[in-house]
């Protein structure tokens, strides 16, 4: 090797060095890896539902369980962001009694918004029965899953505690456990070829020790922390009121946007066009998952650690970590992405051999080969792009967030939010076939422009406040 090239090496080697050194990305990268494994678990769970209820049940159970969600979503204020920001400026300034006081306000902000959004569905229930599911009778089967709402009644302020003091194994504990007993669950109703009511149980199961499970550790935490009468902490050592409902309200409506904008795209589809492109357009969102899903555990780690580097006022550090979970994030997305492009319908559209008979990973099971879904390959590989963006610069509302600016964020989706309908419900439909693809660039679209501004302002502000304020010792962030 001459000369240029093991200089190349060492300074590789180097890097590879620092970034071993960095604590902080390290904390992150550990924290991510504990929340990983029931992720994964959870999406296998899914493939194996759909192979024991069959379309329509499964199709039942999807939208039971996403109207019960996004009914409770549509109320949340997202706790864990509020406490986040909060709590953990409080703790990094010693300030004990206000971080006790923060999170006795929004645990009982949130567990008033819990009962107000149980008593919602529960009117709503016989809405979605017959105009969304088109079976009056599983009304019951709505409310009876609901209760997952009460199961969960403080679990976003928990979960916020819990990102604060960095106990993201017992997190992934929790999460784990309810992985492992659901699974246990549908498997058992697989072999007793049991129905759509066992399989919600299941789920409702999982949920209740989703919410649960946080509540419980978090609890425990705040007495350790802060003593037994840790929750007589006085409510006058808020923040001003009104900057406080201000960050809560936003978060709010960022969580609506993304409702209407994200999370309703098959029901975009199904309304415009039918169930066969529906099903074109869930099967390419499922296969994107795949890919998204190994970086979303790092939504969650990186904010508490952006919001610490901010308090304590380490740019560098804070650029240094921001550059590596990018760097990171990048690096299997676009592994991922040429992966899908270039094998992709081989992958998921062959047949694989299962004892004997040919699978597909969606489709019939144990059927004859049809190429029923090859139309989800194009609307996949338009979906990348834009997910691809998001998922690479995950941090983007979190920097935002971190430095109290939650209505730029908000204003941006919400804009974009405004574009994206319009555009799909003038021109999709014309389209005709190739439609549920228009809709998936109209995605795609979405994400790059919100993300690529709320990463840039998040990235000026770094720039202003660095030339403003002298930064902290190296050595303060811990």
């Amino acid at each position: 090797m001459d000369r240029r090239g093991s200089g190349r090496l060492n300074a590789m080697l180097d890097r590879a060095a620092a970034w071993g050194q960095d604590h902080i990305l390290r904390r992150v990268v550990r924290n991510s890896s504990y929340l990983f494994a029931s992720n994964a678990i959870s999406a296998l769970m899914v493939i194996l539902t759909s192979r024991l209820l069959g379309v329509s049940a499964f199709g039942a159970l999807g939208a039971i369980t996403v109207l019960v969600s996004n009914v409770n979503r549509l109320l949340s204020f997202r706790m864990s962001d509020v406490v986040v920001r909060y709590m953990g400026e409080y703790m990094e300034r010693k300030e004990y009694d206000r971080a006790a006081a923060l999170v006795k306000a929004a645990g009982v902000a949130e567990g008033i918004t819990s009962l107000v959004a149980f008593g919602v569905l529960v009117l709503v229930a016989p809405l979605g029965a017959a105009f969304i599911i088109h079976d009056p009778s599983s009304t019951p089967l709505i409310v009876f899953y609901g209760i997952s709402i009460l199961g969960n009644i403080t679990t976003e302020t928990a979960t916020g505690v819990l990102m604060v003091t960095n106990h993201y194994r017992s997190q992934a504990l929790i999460n784990l456990l309810q992985a492992v007993l659901v699974a246990v669950m549908i498997a058992a109703a697989f072999l007793s070829h049991a129905g759509l009511y066992m399989v919600l149980t299941a789920y409702l199961v999982g949920k209740m020790i989703l919410g649960l499970g946080p509540i419980a550790v978090a609890l425990y935490h705040m007495f350790k922390l802060f003593g037994s009468r840790w929750w007589r902490a006085p409510l006058d050592l808020l923040p001003p009121r009104r900057e406080l409902v201000r960050f809560a309200l936003s978060t709010n409506f960022s969580g609506t946007v993304n409702l209407i904008v994200r999370d309703s795209e098959v029901l975009w589809v199904s309304g415009i066009f039918n169930t066969t492109y529906a099903g074109y357009y869930k099967a390419a969102l499922n296969i994107i998952q795949l890919v998204v899903m190994p970086i979303n555990p790092f939504v969650s780690t990186t904010y508490p650690e952006l919001n610490r580097a901010i308090v304590s006022r380490q740019w560098e550090r804070l650029r240094s970590l921001i550059r590596r979970v990018t760097t990171i994030a990048a690096g299997w997305t676009g592994g991922a992405g040429l992966l899908l492009l270039l094998f992709g319908r081989q992958i998921i559209f062959t047949p694989w051999s299962f004892f004997g008979h040919p699978f597909l990973l969606f489709g019939r099971a144990f059927s004859p080969f049809k190429p029923a879904f090859l139309p989800a390959y194009p609307a996949m590989l338009v979906l990348l792009i834009g997910f691809g963006v998001a998922n690479i610069l995950f941090w983007n509302r979190s920097l935002c967030l971190a430095f109290g600016l939650p209505d730029y964020p908000l204003k941006v989706y919400f804009w974009g939010m405004v574009v994206k309908v319009a555009l799909t419900l003038t021109i999709v439909r014309p389209f005709g076939p190739n439609g549920y693809i228009v809709e998936a660039l109209l995605l795609s679209a979405f994400f790059v422009v919100t993300v690529g501004l709320t990463v840039w302002r998040g990235l000026k502000e770094i720039g202003r406040l660095s030339a403003l304020e002298p930064a902290a010792p190296a050595g303060a962030v811990e």
